[in-house]
């Protein structure tokens, strides 16, 4: 098995001695907000000093756009978790409908506006996190996905550029060795810009590879298979054709850049999808590249190292954000290092040019998998500096004790499952998982400050229940057996999801109609992929099922995929309480602050709260949180993300004290931006909501910026 990361020695002597060591320029740099996450090293950071400690409490609106795409249609309320770019006083942004507008940055003056998908009315949420910018300083480009497509758009105009690829689009189906009928593709994140090259990650039923394309024309100029093909490293921690029916491994979260050395990192998704998330009997191995994060050499594509996380995945311990490329002291001088969050509770912290680990990590035995045919692996890597930031496992002194009622409801439930230990596998009797599949990191991401060398992370705390059954061998499906190998994994077996990530769909033929739900099983959209690799027979066999509730919708005879995990997974389920809350004690949801320098914590708070919960006083209570924060040289450290309390706070960087909070209209499940524009300073955030559950559920368009005042001008007459 692969255990370490690799390298060649060769090249990293080479970029040793012929690149320089980068370094934020803190006093000049990191003004603007020219790229996701702030810049390709994805800090998150500003040096801008306008806002500072002293001040922050006068903050106010300075202006608001309301996109016009909320909606809240079937329940299904949109989302909008856009992190603006701003470049030469231009600001663009996604709506929750996938519409790019171009501000005013000063103002929040609509310049213009693109619509991917004319004419259509979307009923599905989408999730688009941000754009791309590129410039040869001639011309600039917008470049964003919708659906299956990467679009090319003139960034004066917002008119599409016919040349790129086939009419200002390229199909990310296309180039990956797989009939583009079968597969669905789509991008939630933005790719990556490194000279005239996009550099862009996937998600969906297809197999992960990582694609860089002409800036101009759209081609492929290289390619990276995270699933290794014949000859190349990692093949043989797969089975033989593995390659040719896997799908996975896939680079959704994002990635960053060390743009002097040419060095990409990327961060990858399990070795599965569905089903095979958490059944590995057919890919018996450790399953590189998956889980992994891995540096690439931007210009071309060729590994440079790697280092894999989770071993065999089981558990849907995807990489869930990009890493941030930080520069921390070790053994008294500077070192250039990759900070990586994980699901599971852990940072890693690697050297950025040769991946050694900065503190060490060891590998330790985890439980086995009772579940046969399945081959989990003996041992995981455990890091020994920084602590973990969410709880590893559960015990019952972990339980709820909101109510007594709460607490015998939760505790009769905890003592069914068959384990609740760290990386105990799925088990037919259901599994107790903790961080869980949505817990621990998420997508926002971390942020660094340079000043100080800490990292900022906000975390969620969220058990998830992993349970497998047996799945029919019949070579006929009906609408139900195909709904239970391709959409159950998500769903449930019983239609009711996990609200709000994954919404029920029982009933839904009550609220939609079967073109509607046809429409969306086609299509896909935000975290849904597209399933039209089943054909319009096989969509519409499910679509029956879901709208007319029956067994018999099949409409002739549909085969159930050939690569379906012999094992169904019934769901992502929740330990939670009677009325809804988690099944914990809190906190259910933190932020941290780390000292990379060191290792330990400078600080550690609550994150987040439940209104109704803080009118009967229970407050600070920790929620979920999605979306990450940014740091200032001014000594703040903003972030929206709490889904329920809808707020958008900031706190001083050092202590983690509260200095500001204001109420947004939606929740800010989306990392904000700051810029300097017209000599002012301005933090900008989406407010897309969507994410709550039940009448908490508000939708949003709107992107609010924040200033302070402005002062009068004085009049050049005055005094005279």
């Amino acid at each position: 098995m692969h255990r370490s990361a690799a390298l060649s020695l060769a090249l990293v002597s080479t970029m040793l001695l012929a690149a320089p060591r980068a370094a934020p320029d803190a006093a000049g740099g990191y003004r603007g907000w020219p790229a996701y996450g702030g810049g390709t090293d994805n800090i998150h950071y500003s040096s801008l000093r306008q806002i500072d400690t002293r001040n922050v409490g006068k903050l106010a609106v300075a202006w608001t756009f309301d996109t016009g795409d909320a909606f809240g249609e079937g329940g299904n309320a949109s989302e909008m978790e856009c992190n603006p770019i701003v470049v030469d006083g231009v600001m663009y942004v996604v709506s929750p409908r996938l519409r790019v507008f171009a501000l005013d940055a000063a103002t929040g003056r609509k310049l213009w506006m693109f619509d991917p998908n004319p004419g259509e009315t979307v009923v599905s949420k989408q999730r688009l996190r941000g754009v791309s910018y590129w410039s040869d300083g001639r011309e600039a480009r917008i470049f964003m996905t919708s659906r299956s497509f990467l679009l090319a758009i003139d960034a004066r105009t917002g008119k599409a550029i016919p040349s790129f690829g086939a009419g200002g689009r390229v199909d990310l189906r296309d180039g990956l060795g797989r009939d583009p009928k079968d597969i669905s593709v789509g991008a939630n994140t933005p790719g990556i810009v490194h000279g005239d090259l996009v550099i862009m990650g996937t998600t969906g039923w297809a197999p992960g590879h990582i694609r860089a394309y002409d800036a101009r024309t759209g081609k492929i100029r290289w390619t990276f298979h995270t699933i290794p093909q014949p000859g190349e490293y990692g093949y043989d921690s797969w089975p033989k054709d593995a390659w040719k029916t896997i799908n996975g491994a896939n680079a959704w979260a994002g990635m960053a850049l060390d743009g002097k050395r040419g060095i990409l990192f990327v961060p990858t998704a399990s070795a599965g999808q569905g089903d095979k998330d958490f059944f590995g009997g057919d890919r018996k191995g450790d399953n590189l590249f998956a889980n992994s994060l891995v540096a690439l050499d931007a210009a071309t594509g060729r590994r440079l190292w790697h280092f894999q996380a989770v071993h065999h995945d089981l558990w849907d311990y995807d990489f869930p954000a990009p890493p941030s490329l930080v520069t921390v002291r070790r053994g008294g001088r500077m070192v250039d290092a990759v900070a990586q969050t994980s699901k599971q509770g852990f940072v890693y912290v690697l050297d950025r040019v040769t991946g050694a680990p900065l503190f060490p990590i060891v590998e330790r035995p985890v439980p086995p998998s009772t579940i046969p045919g399945e081959h989990a692996s003996p041992t995981q890597p455990f890091p020994s500096l920084p602590a973990p930031y969410a709880r590893q496992g559960l015990s019952r002194a972990d339980l709820t004790m909101r109510t007594p009622e709460a607490h015998k409801a939760v505790a009769e439930r905890f003592d069914r499952f068959a384990s609740s230990a760290f990386f105990a596998p799925p088990s037919f009797e259901g599994t107790l998982l903790a961080p869980g599949t949505d817990g621990g990191a998420e997508w926002g991401g971390t942020a660094f400050d340079p000043e100080t060398g800490l990292l900022y992370v906000n975390s969620n705390e969220k058990p998830s229940v992993l349970q497998l059954g047996k799945r029919s061998t019949s070579p006929i499906a009906s609408g139900k057996a195909i709904y239970e190998a391709e959409c159950s994994g998500c769903h449930g077996l019983d239609r009711k999801g996990s609200p709000p990530e994954f919404p029920s769909l029982a009933g839904v033929g009550d609220r939609l109609t079967k073109f509607d739900v046809f429409r969306m099983i086609g299509r896909g959209g935000g975290r849904m992929p597209s399933f039209e690799h089943l054909g319009n027979e096989g969509i519409g066999a499910v679509a029956d099922y879901l709208v007319y509730d029956r067994d018999t919708a099949l409409k002739g005879e549909v085969r159930t995929r050939s690569d379906a995990a012999e094992y169904s997974f019934a769901g992502y389920g929740k330990l939670a309480d009677p009325d809804g809350y988690p099944g914990i004690r809190p906190p259910w949801g933190t932020l941290s602050a780390i000292d990379l320098n060191s290792g330990r914590y400078a600080w550690r708070r609550n994150f987040g709260e439940y209104p109704e919960l803080v009118a009967k006083g229970m407050g600070d209570t920790g929620s979920d949180n999605y979306g990450g924060g940014v740091v200032t040289a001014g000594g703040l450290f903003f972030i929206g993300a709490t889904v329920y309390d809808r707020k958008f706070r900031a706190y001083d960087k050092r202590s983690g004290k509260l200095l500001w909070e204001t109420l947004l209209p939606a929740a800010g499940n989306a990392t904000p931006a700051v810029y300097e524009a017209g000599g002012r300073q301005f933090v900008v955030i989406a407010a897309g909501g969507g994410k709550a559950a039940g009448p908490d559920n508000v939708p949003g368009g709107s992107f609010i910026a924040f200033a302070l005042p402005e002062r009068p001008r004085l009049n050049p007459r005055a005094g005279r």
